[in-house]
């Protein structure tokens, strides 16, 4: 007697072995099987079982009997049947274990509960993923691609991806480039890593005092001692660079403190690099959304063999999409391509070749342009909130980006983080992004939350706004 339905396989998709054996006849053999098939996870929910006929002829036994296992089945709840549908396995939670009397019930562990409101900084709204334009645009990837593509990928990145990046990095952020100046990356961390952990820069490193921890981790894992620049109103000291031999900034949309380098700094840290023969890491993180002045253009348009521009579409797309790019002085291009290896292991071929049919198409233009006056609304609506609800509360870094600084009592930080996290609101205080090594001369540090208004889905963004203004310290 057979023993699996191989021949069903093409049918439900997957073949099964059955074994019909022990008590009962074939019946009970073949609905035990099935029951524990199930069970066991074998066989998943909404699985389409095969007809009667079907199975009965693959195991080699009677069509009623597959019928009656079925039946069996179907009443107990393994199963269900409906006409023009097929049996299929039921959707239904796994039964628990028998049990021993007295013997405690058992439970699943709790799942773990998100925030009830997530004003963390660094998410864009997910829910406004072109999908549509997405998935057109990998269709045609997908069907024009050159039969190279599904072999290994050059470290650069495709052409197709670093000539479309060529034209719009031109044209919305002022980067001077060609194609071969260009390394595709999966992300500003991946390029961090290249640069750094590859050899291709070493410490030390001048950062601004405020930035990410996680990118002063990697740092250090690598080696690299960073050393905090002094931040005003006009974006990071670069007079007080030292002996260093390159500085990491974020010039169009200073990162959480929010404003831009002043123009006469920019100059300044150029000239600053090409005495020193150094070199500036430029992350663009999210220069495309400004909402009340002409976007800042980017740093490497003043000199681009002493600026490396650093891009991805973590923000403006989403961070599934594992995409970015790094427009490089001539004299590093060689240096990164051998940290990269001499195959791409970072960042999908195919992913490439849709994002640059995306830009090539207009679609990522329509797209920003879309979320930019998404989140310029979203923001309008944080400052009016607190506005009415909490006016003693400073709101800055508003300009630009994703995200704003609110500006709290010295002293209160730490108690309105706490009470936020209490209350389900997700959001993050401002000493997280400090650099430990406090830049001299020391002066008293501001205590503030960095709130980013892109997260929360749009029907929920009123309710996050005023469990917000609830957990903020009183006047």
């Amino acid at each position: 007697m057979s023993e699996s339905w191989v021949n069903s396989a093409e049918r439900i998709g997957a073949d099964l072995h059955v074994e019909l054996s022990g008590p009962g006849g074939r019946r009970a053999a073949l609905a035990r099987a099935l029951r524990e098939a199930v069970r066991d996870g074998r066989l998943a929910p909404g699985t389409r079982l095969p007809p009667y006929r079907s199975l009965a002829a693959d195991l080699g036994v009677s069509r009623n009997t597959v019928a009656d296992a079925y039946a069996e089945l179907v009443a107990e709840g393994w199963l269900t049947a409906r006409q023009g549908s097929g049996t299929r396995v039921a959707e239904r939670t796994s039964p628990q274990p028998a049990r021993h009397a007295g013997q405690p019930p058992v439970t699943a562990p709790p799942r773990a509960r998100g925030p009830r409101h997530d004003l963390r900084q660094g998410t864009p709204d997910v829910s406004a993923f072109p999908r549509a334009d997405w998935l057109a645009s990998y269709r045609r990837a997908v069907q024009q691609a050159p039969h190279e593509v599904f072999g290994p990928g050059d470290p650069a990145g495709r052409v197709e991806l670093r000539q479309a990046l060529t034209e719009y990095l031109a044209r919305a952020r002022g980067v001077r480039v060609e194609p071969d100046r260009i390394v595709v990356c999966s992300g500003f961390a991946h390029a961090l890593r290249l640069l750094f952990s590859g050899g291709v820069l070493r410490g030390p490193l001048a950062v601004e005092a405020y930035g990410l921890p996680f990118h002063r981790e990697l740092l250090a894992d690598a080696g690299v001692r960073t050393v905090p620049l002094p931040l005003d109103e006009d974006g990071a000291l670069v007079d007080r660079l030292g002996r260093e031999r390159a500085v990491l900034l974020t010039p169009a949309h200073q990162f959480p403190t929010g404003g831009p380098l002043h123009a006469t700094r920019r100059a300044a840290v150029v000239e600053w690099a090409r005495a020193r023969g150094g070199v500036i890491v430029e992350d663009d993180y999210d220069a495309e959304f400004r909402y009340d002045r002409k976007p800042v253009g980017a740093l490497q348009s003043l000199d681009p063999e002493q600026v490396i521009h650093i891009g991805s579409v973590s923000k403006s797309l989403s961070p599934a999409v594992r995409l970015g790019w790094m427009v490089l002085p001539e004299r590093y291009v060689e240096g990164v391509l051998a940290a990269k290896g001499e195959r791409e292991a970072w960042a999908s071929v195919l992913d490439q070749l849709c994002l640059a049919d995306f830009v090539a198409r207009g679609s990522y233009d329509r797209h920003v342009r879309r979320m930019r006056q998404r989140y310029r609304g979203r923001r309008d609506r944080l400052v009016a909130a607190l506005a009415a609800q909490a006016p003693h509360i400073e709101v800055t870094g508003i300009a630009a980006g994703l995200h704003a600084v609110l500006r709290l009592p010295p002293g209160t930080e730490e108690a309105a983080v706490a009470r936020a996290g209490r209350q389900g609101v997700a959001l993050e205080g401002l000493a997280g992004f400090r650099h430990p090594d406090r830049p001299m001369p020391a002066t008293p540090a501001p205590d503030g939350l960095v709130v980013g208004y892109a997260t929360p889905a749009e029907h929920a963004y009123a309710a996050a706004l005023s469990a917000l203004c609830a957990v903020l310290p009183r006047a």
